[in-house]
């Protein structure tokens, strides 16, 4: 960066002197960067604390995802089983599930508008081999929750009013709720700020030098550069990580998502996978809410681009009305996307990059998840070493 081309923020004594000195310095104010941040003030309760994030609201997902607590349809685990082996698998689900605990405590079902009616994934012809091996999958998860998670409930294919033409079987999962994704993050905020952590919105931080006995940030907003100091830094920017260390290696994908007009007696609640993971859709009160398809374009949705494509909404409207709505009219009232962060291993990167500075990032596509024991573990690392 060519320092001399930034143009300073005039800055008064009392600004110098109050704002720009902290403990601890948390870049990225997703549900990582959040949790990163609410944890440090658990680990260190008279710590100085700020968080800063270069968009108005979350840049990645966090505000923009389906709100789904989950940990893994069927098909996705036995994917990742094939994949990356049974006790790798175990280790990601633990962590999904030990995050869900973490976010519920902390802010309490009825803050995030907790829902617990289940989770379910359709299976077509070409993965209806999964059923025979839902014992095996049982089996394996029955190490964390000490009871079956996965069993079939084909009685409510018609009930759900899904086309029984192109279903071959509904898998129940009832440990999975959904959330009001951004009920979650006005929490998670409000609670950060009753901590006494201080959050700047509108700053986007462009280098960190570790210095060794503390790190810089140089950092710019609408009304010029300035540049904070921290003992540590945390770096929570998720999928695009890179932009600020580039040594690490991570994968933006978007997720597109739409939303209906309320329909009136919606047959079915719940949050809804198939696909091995890669379409999701719930419910949102009497309102459809449908997402994914990001497997027809890998290539095209490797992107940190916030738009839609005709490609994907396309196909989108044309589950919902071949699958999941078949006879029923809808409207589409609204289309927007997502940037997640996905790591070769799907375990989200908790590692020291300097002395001073740890990152937490790559949740891949399981923020919600996530994002809280990712946050806990980064804040463990920075205040451990």
């Amino acid at each position: 960066m060519d320092s001399s081309a930034m143009t300073e923020y005039p800055l008064s004594f009392w600004e110098r002197d109050s704002f720009l000195h902290y403990d601890f310095i948390v870049v990225g104010g997703g549900i990582i960067g959040l949790s990163t941040a609410i944890s440090l003030r658990t680990s260190a309760p008279n710590a100085s604390i700020l968080l800063l994030e270069r968009g108005i609201f979350p840049s990645g997902a966090s505000t923009k995802n389906a709100g789904f607590a989950c940990f893994g349809s069927l098909t996705e685990i036995l994917s990742d089983c094939q994949r990356i082996g049974e006790d790798a698998t175990l280790d990601i689900i633990e962590k999904r599930w030990k995050g869900l605990e973490i976010l519920r405590n902390r802010l309490g079902d009825k803050s995030i508008n907790y829902q617990q009616h289940g989770g379910y994934e359709l299976l077509f012809d070409e993965q209806k081999d999964a059923v025979d091996k839902i014992d095996y999958a049982n089996a394996m998860l029955h190490r964390l929750f000490e009871k079956d998670v996965f069993s079939v409930r084909n009685s409510l294919i018609r009930q759900f009013g899904f086309n029984e033409n192109n279903v071959h079987s509904l898998i129940l999962n009832p440990f999975e709720g959904q959330i009001h994704s951004g009920m979650m993050m006005k929490s998670l905020i409000r609670y950060a700020t009753e901590l006494g952590i201080e959050i700047l919105t509108g700053i986007n931080v462009q280098e960190i030098i570790d210095e060794g006995n503390y790190c810089s940030l140089r950092s710019s907003h609408s009304s010029g550069d300035i540049t904070f100091r921290a003992g540590k830094t945390a770096v929570c920017t998720n999928a695009f990580i890179p932009v600020l260390l580039p040594e690490y290696s991570i994968k933006p994908g978007r997720g597109q998502v739409l939303i209906t007009t309320p329909i009136d007696s919606l047959k079915f609640k719940g949050v809804f996978h198939f696909d091995e993971g890669f379409y999701y859709f719930r419910n949102v009160n009497n309102r459809v809410l449908f997402g994914g398809g990001r497997n027809m374009d890998f290539a095209g949705e490797e992107s940190g681009e916030l738009s839609t494509s005709h490609l994907i909404q396309h196909r989108l409207e044309e589950l919902l009305h071949s699958v999941i709505l078949p006879g029923t009219p809808f409207q589409i009232e609204h289309r927007w996307a997502g940037i997640m962060g996905f790591s070769s291993s799907k375990l989200p990167i908790v590692q020291k990059s300097s002395p001073n500075i740890a990152v937490g990032f790559g949740c891949n596509g399981m923020g919600v998840a996530l994002g809280s024991e990712t946050g806990r573990e980064t804040a463990e690392l920075l205040v451990s070493s």
